[in-house]
């Protein structure tokens, strides 16, 4: 009895304290608690009406798919199908039935594969890349106003007004758990029907608006190639019957891509924004040629670089797969590209080294990837001319006699096309390429712009360029070997060089016209605006040319994919290789020769015993006359080759962009090295 008295009594004193304890929390109204007597520091009104705000400030929080599909479907019972994998890393199967379909998704965890199944059942209700989107299709209001889109409202209607739910036999009706209101219509949009085309892409990605569009498209992955840092990925979209590929460095811009084609040629949708990115089209551009489209053809010569350096290199395996830049020349027929073909293929971004010069003509001077890439073309042509000491070989050259001249001409329809894999060196490359224009309304503001156009040399044994002194510079050949610096032209000098005395020089120029080129490609660092002025606008307006040298405007243009940066220390190394070669040749840029130290089949004396073995045996447009002996009267023979030159050279001066630097005049006073030099190019052979 006593216990139970004293629980009684704990209790009362528990009531008595608990009834005390809320009256001493009752305050009465209009009137403030004190902060002494509860301990807590007072909260100004003002501040708690501000805290209210930012809470209820912004959209809600996105749901997920499986509270979304609970909503549309409450009641949806999910099943385990299956639990596979090892203890440490389980996958699970669930699946779950809607309207008598079976939807299977799988995840490392039976929420994540719950998660799975609800967004491939949400995917069969409604095609639209997103939940909101799939909301206002099915009539169900979300705010989320874009701000930054006058027309946005209105595109919207006009983008889902052309899905019409399905007869009433099949509509099933929901209503929503979190609101109160009449059930909304699941809305089944036909796959493949076409949507209205809004009147612009209103900043969404390409594959969102193409599925908006063309809902139930499938994506496929065709190939897979490039270097560890230059991957890159073909992804194809068959619709209406025509397939529309796209490529990237990873499969989403591939695919993003894919469906910019999509959307570019069907819908008549212009994607790219920004000029400077845009291809300069030349004449050619015009015949209506099947390779007509600028960027298609530069796309497809970048593809067959590619391929070729890949099969040269074992698949990029090879260790003379190292490389800063690559160049190469792709002859066309017609500009069609099923007969399209590398002739010309080339890597290297050094000089040689001064020390190692060669007055015999025996060490190559610049083994930049673009101007090897130039002398192994020089060397494809001796190898066509050849043809022509034979009837036979003849039908098969891509030269031609002319009819009513001396010499020869390309045949018809022939057309060669550079691709180098970044910006050349000098003026090209000086400025940034994210630059998105250099005129304003107030002109060029740029605080370098007096260097736009300068002439620059390369550095000696280094990469990179500096601009030439004011004064002319000449190089000594015992100057240099006492310790001056070799300078060499930069490459964008050198390309607008080609681009008015052709890309033949100076030899070759004794048997056929200048061979310009018809399109330069950049894998990566093009801009419109540097690019142009480093290879032709800054001599725009040259002197008369002697005919048949003009001033050559080929088509510019980047690739689709351009090749990311590749920091850190370029190989000492390079290689080259022309068509119809087995093997590729390796140069080591420093001394001008092969890896195993003999001449180059691409040096000048290689290339001045090629002359000699023509000269006289076939039509030349120069005048017959004795055959040259030295190099530099072989050179000086192609008079109006050299008076072009000589015009060129004007060019520059006129518009103070500097004067061109020549190399010393002894390296070209050699004769061909008549027994010595056969032998080294024999070892050269069978050491390749």
């Amino acid at each position: 009895m006593d216990t139970v008295s004293d629980v009684k009594e704990n209790v009362c004193k528990s009531e008595n304290l608990q009834q005390s304890t809320d009256e001493a929390m009752e305050v009465e109204p209009g009137k403030k608690r004190h902060a002494e007597e509860d301990g807590e520091e007072e909260v100004p009104e003002a501040k708690r009406r501000k805290k209210a705000r930012l809470r209820n400030f912004g959209p809600t929080a996105p749901k997920n798919a499986l509270v979304q599909l609970n909503e549309i479907k409450p009641g949806l019972q999910y099943k385990l199908l299956s639990q596979s994998g090892p203890v440490h890393a389980p996958v699970f199967s669930m699946s779950v039935e809607v309207n008598g379909d079976i939807y299977m998704g799988s995840g490392p965890t039976k929420k994540k594969a719950k998660l799975n199944v609800a967004e491939k059942a949400l995917r069969s209700f409604v095609q639209f890349p997103n939940v909101s989107e799939a909301y206002r299709a099915m009539g169900i209001a979300v705010h989320s106003t874009d701000f930054t889109s006058d027309a946005a409202d209105d595109a919207e209607d006009t983008l889902f007004n052309a899905f019409e739910p399905l007869p009433k036999d099949d509509k099933k009706e929901n209503t929503e758990t979190n609101g109160s209101g009449p059930a909304a219509p699941i809305i089944h949009p036909p796959v493949g029907s076409k949507a209205p085309v809004p009147a612009h892409p209103m900043g969404k990605n390409p594959v969102m608006l193409l599925n908006e569009l063309r809902p139930g498209l499938k994506y496929e992955m065709m190939s897979e190639t490039g270097e560890s840092h230059a991957k890159n990925f073909i992804v194809a979209v068959t619709i209406e019957g025509q397939v529309f590929q796209g490529c990237g460095r990873n499969k989403k811009i591939a695919k993003s891509r894919a469906a910019q084609a999509i959307l570019s040629n069907l819908y008549k949708m212009d994607f790219n924004s920004t000029p400077m990115s845009q291809p300069i089209a030349n004449d050619l551009m015009n015949e209506g040629i099947h390779l007509n489209v600028p960027q298609v053809l530069a796309d497809s010569v970048h593809k067959l670089i590619m391929e070729k350096f890949g099969e040269l290199t074992n698949n990029f395996s090879s260790p003379h797969a190292r490389r800063k830049v690559m160049a190469g020349f792709v002859m066309t027929e017609d500009e069609d590209i099923q007969t399209a073909q590398v002739v010309a293929l080339a890597t290297g971004t050094k000089c040689v080294n001064g020390e190692y010069i060669s007055n015999s003509g025996f060490a190559l001077n610049d083994s930049h990837a673009e101007i090897i890439a130039r002398r192994v073309l020089i060397t494809y042509f001796y190898s066509q001319l050849e043809l022509h000491l034979t009837s036979e070989g003849a039908e098969q050259s891509i030269f031609q006699r002319k009819e009513n001249a001396a010499g020869y001409r390309l045949r018809d329809g022939i057309h060669f096309h550079l691709f180098i894999s970044t910006s050349p060196c000098g003026d090209a490359r000086i400025f940034s390429p994210h630059e998105s224009s250099m005129e304003s309304e107030l002109g060029d503001r740029h605080p370098n712009r007096k260097a736009r156009g300068q002439l620059r040399t390369k550095i000696e044994s280094g990469e990179g360029t500096i601009p030439v002194k004011a004064d002319a510079v000449v190089q000594t050949w015992d100057g240099v070997l006492q310790g001056e610096r070799l300078l060499t032209m930069s490459c964008s000098d050198k390309i607008s060089r080609w681009n008015m005395l052709g890309l033949q020089g100076a030899l070759l120029s004794h048997f056929f016209d200048p061979i310009y080129v018809s399109s330069i490609i950049l894998g990566s660092l093009y801009h419109a605006d540097h690019f142009s002025r480093a290879v032709y606008e800054r001599i725009n307006n040259q002197e008369v040319l002697p005919t048949p040298y003009h001033l050559n405007k080929p088509m510019l243009s980047g690739v689709t994919n351009s090749e990311s940066r590749q920091p850190g220390k370029a190989p000492n190394f390079g290689i080259n290789w022309m068509v119809n070669k087995p093997v590729i040749e390796v140069i080591n840029a420093n001394t001008g020769k092969n890896d195993s130290g003999q001449p180059s089949h691409l040096c000048k004396q290689a290339l001045f015993e090629s002359f000699s073995n023509l000269y006289g045996r076939i039509s030349s447009t120069t005048m017959p006359t004795e055959q040259p002996h030295l190099y530099s009267e072989a050179k000086a023979a192609a008079s109006d080759y050299q008076t072009a030159k000589q015009q060129m050279y004007k060019v520059f001066q006129a518009a103070n962009l500097g004067t061109w630097v020549k190399k010393p005049v002894e390296q070209d006073m050699f004769e061909i090295g008549s027994n010595s030099f056969k032998a080294e190019k024999e070892d050269t052979k069978e050491g390749i």
